[in-house]
């Protein structure tokens, strides 16, 4: 049986329109997740930044379009005496703009199998001495693939930040035969149940889908309000690149099922909003904001995942995605996880095991201040980290 062929190149972009016949055209024939939908990729490349320059890295299967993906390169000062340059792949490289954050990240491909491959050693041989091949939140199959691509042209892998992506898995809840509620540990079934109650207490407690566009955008900046009351400058909305960008997302994906924003009332009282992105039967939890009251046992994050979570349930949807970052409500609402990693491949030197070690402290450092933030957050306050 003869192998397949697969040419690859890394080619201009003429134009987003040109992109978005032929993206749309692989993305119909594969499997793939939001972050590399057209809603996503179409919208990001609309708002990259200025001098971004973004590349089209095609892969061809007998002139056949069956690889697609979004390369940027921009150069980085470091420990060496001269720049580098880093690939990014569906990343910018401009660190403010990539707190979007684009997880479940790889190559659209038809014949995964082949495409994937003979697009990373594509781009593992393009590497000059100090450059670096950046792959931010791929799973440990496009780690594996790429960790095998660097290895072939005797490269380096470095997992740069790893982490779980805590989900619901509808099928563990059905299979159990009970209602979402009853698979919760005690305590946090208890913790739902007094939150809900006290909640009562003002009227009606509702979980209330935007169903138009101007009602999620209305919602959305109520999530603003509530997630810079929270976080302030550490938050989301600090980003000047975030707002506009999801507005677009939410007035071209509301109309389609692809995003879905919900209020949870107590009465006529919003006290928190989800602002979701559903692919595939799958909800992704990507940003929310609550309303933080002085009586630590009202628990509005528990509250409108867990009514979000029954939500998607009746509607025959197969999980609830919370995505990477650490939460300390994502331990107790999910039941399954995906891994997730980020990795920069290049050319071993002493500047890049310096650089890793002081990355190692940064990160150790990082942990220990997240920790004690934690202690300080009562049970269904999330501490919202990467994808904050």
């Amino acid at each position: 049986m003869r192998e397949t062929v697969i040419d690859v190149s890394l080619e201009n972009l003429k134009s987003i329109a040109w992109l978005e016949t032929l993206w749309k055209e692989l993305e119909a024939r594969v499997s793939h997740s939001f972050f590399l939908s057209w809603l996503w990729i179409g919208t990001w490349l609309r708002h990259i930044p200025d001098g971004a320059q973004p590349r089209v890295l095609v892969a061809r299967s007998s002139s056949k379009i069956v690889g697609l993906a979004i390369i940027c390169q921009r150069r980085a000062w470091s420990l060496a005496p001269h720049a580098r340059t880093r690939w990014l792949l569906n990343e910018t490289g401009d660190a403010r703009f990539d707190r979007l954050f684009i997880e479940y990240n790889t190559i659209l491909a038809e014949q995964s199998d082949a495409v994937i491959p003979a697009g990373l050693d594509a781009l593992t041989s393009c590497l000059r001495r100090s450059d670096q091949l950046v792959l931010s939140g791929i799973d440990s199959d496009l780690e594996l693939a790429a960790s095998r691509a660097a290895s072939r042209v005797g490269l380096v892998t470095e997992v740069k930040q790893a982490g779980p992506a805590p989900w619901v898995d509808f099928a563990k809840v059905r299979h159990q035969g009970a209602n979402y509620r009853a698979t919760l540990g005690r305590s946090t079934r208890q913790a739902v149940s007094r939150a809900m109650r006290l909640y009562a207490e003002r009227g009606p407690v509702e979980h209330r889908i935007m169903e138009t566009t101007t009602e999620a955008l209305a919602a959305f900046d109520l999530l603003s309000e509530f997630h810079r009351s929270r976080w302030g400058r550490r938050g989301a909305f600090a980003n000047p690149g975030f707002r506009p960008f999801h507005e677009e997302l939410i007035a071209r994906g509301v109309p389609i099922g692809a995003v879905r924003i919900s209020r949870t009332l107590a009465g006529d009282q919003t006290i928190g909003v989800l602002y979701n992105f559903v692919h595939d039967g799958r909800v992704l939890n990507y940003q929310c904001g609550f309303l933080y009251e002085s009586d630590s046992r009202l628990k509005p994050g528990l509250v409108s995942h867990v009514l979000s979570i029954e939500d998607s349930i009746a509607r025959g949807e197969c999980g609830y995605d919370f995505l990477a970052g650490p939460g300390g409500h994502k331990s107790h609402l999910a039941n399954s996880e995906h891994a997730l990693k980020w990795i920069v491949i290049g050319r071993d030197s002493p500047e890049r095991r310096i650089e890793a070690k002081l990355r190692g402290t940064k990160r150790m450092l990082r942990t220990i201040a997240t920790n004690l933030r934690k202690r300080k957050l009562p049970l269904g306050i999330p501490y919202l980290g990467a994808s904050s």
